[in-house]
């Protein structure tokens, strides 16, 4: 991907800055991240050779922490609680009324760019459940009714662009 590679000064500058440390990996990980606002595909290989891993060593690490991206975040990200309190309150309502209202499963991207999805398994707000994460804003005691306004005013901002 072209765009990647404009983010080569960034990963050299972080990879010169962390490489000596003691578990670098998930250090260099997050600065890029942070930022680039994903992990770039050409950002692997670089990593890997610094380090001394396999690309697929990296990949593995990527993967398996769900919050890396490898591909931009959509405008907004929205991350509903799916614990046992959450639960308990009406979470699986509002799941069901996300993959309608979305045509996702519990965990994607809208076709429009507008919405990450993402579930989350405690936000740490179980005392006023159901809730969820809107760009890193809690929202609790969600109502069907508000969830539909959140979601629809994150579409229309996108479409005013």
């Amino acid at each position: 991907m072209p765009d990647d590679l404009n983010h080569l000064p960034l990963i050299q500058r972080v990879l010169a800055r962390e490489q000596d440390t003691a578990g670098a990996l998930l250090p260099i990980l997050h600065a890029i991240q942070a930022g680039a606002g994903y992990i770039p595909d050409c950002a692997v290989a670089e990593i890997a050779h610094a380090l001394n891993l396999s690309q697929a060593e990296v990949r593995g690490v990527i993967s398996f922490y769900h919050d890396f991206r490898t591909t931009p975040a959509a405008r907004h990200t929205l991350r509903l609680c799916r614990a046992e309190s959450c639960q308990s309150r009406g979470a699986e309502t509002l799941a069901a009324q996300l993959r309608e209202q979305l045509g996702l499963d519990d965990n994607g991207r809208t076709e429009d760019g507008a919405l990450d999805l993402r579930p989350v398994y405690c936000l740490g707000a179980c005392a006023c459940s159901p809730a969820l994460e809107l760009d890193g804003r809690l929202y609790a005691r969600v109502t069907p009714e508000r969830l539909r306004a959140l979601v629809d005013a994150c579409r229309e901002e996108v479409k005013a662009c």
